[in-house]
């Protein structure tokens, strides 16, 4: 990049913390949140402030976040856990007790929310968080997800109401639960119109087998033929400072009429973000995907350490916990002070990194910071595509 470039960057980085008190500054605290948020918690959402004998509860308050809106409303901490990588995709499994521990360390720090899906494993994702939420299922919101699947290694997705209850029925027992708080559509299914989904999901609600109904990777249109039929609790889409479609594709606005919230998953681009990959980090063929992605290509790696520079430079400026700030804390702040709408689930598997994130909660942004962030984020040239094109999972996204 230039060097004129670098340095207005730099400078903005360092006058940001001399911004004038009449800038407001965008918190991702609880004042990010609806002012009505209390009156719009689910009652089964709910927890108490005082503990009775026997009782588990998390030891430490997160900010917290409104995913929807009135009887969709849903309570969440202000960030999440996905869990994928406890069991596949990005690597080996890892143990089965290690992961119970950390999902239960996750809760003790704040973290109410956590992501799974039938597809992870396959199955036995879910299985995790059954056996680690059993003694305090009622303490924790579990997301897990339907009609993904992949027969022969090839991927086909499935959402005909047939294929929804069988698909219910395995999930709550995995899950050792009586409900599921919100079921999400993995992905569209072409031969399946929205209108029939979107109405097995009322009946479930109806039923008590889930309590609120999401959409991943849905296209704006899809939203609104959804949320007639079913009111919609929260689109979940990947979103982070290297994929923001969300935000000119009409995602993000349909979010905002409908009153609908957003779950980003990948907030740190599937851990590139951390800033511990470049040009020579290489994956597992069989065991991660990442090996079959675009943007995890030598090439990519390497040209797209510019936006680890930028991250950096902007996490110089910033302090958690009377430390400068990680790449990894300046992506979910960045996140979260977008919209109040917006619940980032990073995955990790080790404490340490799960301790950091949570840190993300302690920065804030000035209006200023955040237009000059997102236009030298708008700067950047990203190389690399998400999947494949032309790929099954190219062709899922956006229907």
């Amino acid at each position: 990049m230039q060097d004129s470039y670098n340095t207005n960057r730099r400078d903005f980085l360092k006058t940001g913390a001399k911004v004038a008190s009449s800038i407001a500054l965008v918190s991702i605290g609880a004042n990010m949140l609806f002012a009505d948020s209390t009156q719009r918690i689910n009652h089964a959402q709910a927890t108490d402030s005082t503990q009775t004998k026997g009782e588990i509860m998390n030891t430490t308050q997160l900010p917290f976040r409104i995913l929807g809106k009135d009887s969709a409303a849903l309570r969440v901490s202000a960030l999440g856990l996905g869990c994928m990588g406890m069991s596949a995709n990005h690597g080996a499994p890892k143990p089965e007790k290690e992961m119970i521990k950390l999902l239960h360390e996750a809760y003790e720090l704040g973290v109410t929310y956590f992501d799974t899906a039938e597809i992870y494993g396959p199955h036995t994702n879910e299985i995790l968080l059954g056996k680690a939420f059993s003694d305090r299922r009622d303490k924790v919101v579990i997301g897990t997800k339907f009609g993904l699947y992949y027969p022969n290694g090839k991927q086909r997705q499935d959402s005909k109401p047939a294929s929804i209850r069988a698909a219910v029925e395995g999930s709550l027992k995995r899950l050792k639960s009586e409900y599921i708080d919100i079921y999400t559509q993995h992905r569209g299914d072409p031969n399946t119109p929205i209108e029939e989904v979107a109405q097995m999901m009322q009946e479930l609600i109806k039923e008590g087998k889930i309590r609120h109904y999401g959409l991943s990777e849905p296209a704006a249109k899809t939203i609104e033929r959804a949320h007639k039929v079913c009111p919609v609790t929260a689109i979940q889409s990947h979103y982070s400072m290297m994929t923001r479609n969300s935000e000119s594709d009409g995602v993000f606005s349909m979010c905002e009429k409908l009153g609908i919230g957003f779950v980003a998953y990948s907030p740190i681009e599937r851990g590139f973000i951390s800033g511990t990959m470049d040009k020579n980090t290489t994956f597992d063929k069989k065991l991660d995907s990442r090996a079959h992605f675009p943007r995890f290509s030598k090439e990519a790696l390497e040209a797209n350490q510019v936006v680890i520079q930028l991250v950096r430079e902007i996490a110089a400026s910033k302090r958690v916990n009377d430390k400068p700030a990680t790449p990894a804390q300046i992506t979910l702040a960045w996140i979260l002070a977008q919209k109040p709408y917006i619940m980032p689930i990073p995955e990790t598997t080790k404490l340490a990194h799960l301790q950091q994130n949570l840190g993300a909660v302690q920065i804030s942004f000035s209006k200023q910071e955040l237009g000059e962030i997102n236009t030298a984020l708008d700067k950047l040239k990203i190389v690399g595509e998400r999947y494949p094109e032309g790929s099954d999972m190219a062709k899922s996204v956006g229907l």
